[in-house]
């Protein structure tokens, strides 16, 4: 897109939430530099791009302890040496323990969210983190005992701003009864749009920040269907029910009228898809991953693609819910997605 170049120094600045918490306009979402995506792509290559990417002005990097494990996180801590931390939002996660013998659990017990905060801290290079979300929600544990923790870590100064991902309205409210929780990340694209039944009303009506994650799809709005010819054999997303051949004629619909919109509008299917998440509101804040400076541009560009109010129904009309085949996650992952905790009055303290 002609104007990608010009907007790439003059992303604006939001806020995310109502407790202080400021960040660029868009995000640089980080794990598939180094988990999920297929293998590990060059440090120094990914280095370079986290550079770029800070010095146009999308300065909220988004990591987490699970992509690697760990390696996403020590990979950002070598990036933001020699004076460059102090010109980032840093957001990372917790919320999934890994055991000895390859077993992983997700995990909202308070000494392992302590435990998890300060080997983040470490790898991370950091005294303290921004943005400290609960990655997924422990069904196990009530909401108001991870929170607390939470709360007492910010107590201390080891993290700044609160936030959960993939919990359900009355999870977020609870939380948020606790500590102020500043940011909710979800999955929020053309194709992901259950959340915008009670999860979104709920985080508006509490001054909570929106976080958006895979807000191109996990790729499918840049490359289409012909994504899943490319992708590795360790890329997560051949396991995923919406990339499936029983699905993903049906969702290659769904990009060729994105398409069409996109060559009416002179922008590439990615920055119309990018942009209608921009258009849902200036509380929220998309975060694409890339791994290539030339990908990264073009997503930045997304920002000067204006939509009509006929335009976003229209996207809206091809990518409702009943129209895009498959779930976000396989069997097995249920709980890795909008979920609830047990009461808190089901807790026992020994």
């Amino acid at each position: 897109m002609a104007d990608s170049a010009r907007v790439l120094s003059h992303v604006p600045r939001v806020k995310l939430g109502s407790q202080g918490l400021e960040v660029s306009l868009q995000g640089l979402g980080c794990m598939g530099m180094s988990a999920f995506y297929g293998p590990s792509k060059p440090e120094k290559d990914m280095i370079d791009l986290i550079h770029h990417a800070v010095h146009s002005g999308v300065t909220f990097l988004d990591t987490s302890d699970l992509y690697g494990p760990h390696t996403n996180e020590i990979l950002l801590g070598k990036a933001l040496r020699e004076g460059l931390r102090e010109k980032v939002e840093l957001a990372t996660k917790f919320g999934v323990r890994f055991y000895d013998d390859g077993r992983r659990e997700i995990s909202g017990e308070p000494s392992y969210v302590r435990s998890a905060c300060e080997a983040s801290l470490k790898r991370l290079g950091v005294d303290c983190i921004d943005l400290y979300y609960q990655h997924r929600i422990d069904t196990r544990v009530p909401i108001e005992v991870t929170v607390g923790e939470l709360k007492k870590l910010v107590e201390e100064g080891k993290i700044k701003y609160i936030g959960l991902s993939e919990a359900s309205a009355s999870t977020i409210r609870r939380a948020h009864a606790v500590h102020p929780i500043s940011a909710v990340q979800l999955e929020w694209s053309l194709w992901s749009r259950d959340v915008e039944v009670d999860i979104i009303p709920t985080c508006r009506e509490l001054g909570i920040g929106i976080v958006a994650y895979s807000p191109l799809g996990r790729g499918f709005f840049s490359y289409g269907p012909k994504l899943v010819d490319e992708l590795s054999s360790e890329d997560v997303r051949k396991m995923l029910p919406r990339f499936q051949p029983e699905n993903l004629d049906k969702n290659a619909e769904i990009f060729e009228r994105v398409n069409e919109i996109a060559s009416r509008k002179g922008c590439t299917p990615s920055q119309l898809a990018l942009a209608w998440v921009h258009h849902q509101g200036s509380d929220v804040v998309p975060i694409p991953g890339t791994t290539k400076i030339e990908n990264f541009n073009q997503n930045v560009g997304a920002l000067s693609v204006k939509l009509t109010t006929e335009e976003i129904a229209e996207l809206e009309s091809y990518a409702s819910d009943d129209a895009v085949k498959g779930d976000r996650y396989g069997t097995g992952m249920a709980t890795w997605k909008n979920s609830e905790t047990p009461p808190l009055s089901s807790w026992n303290v020994e």
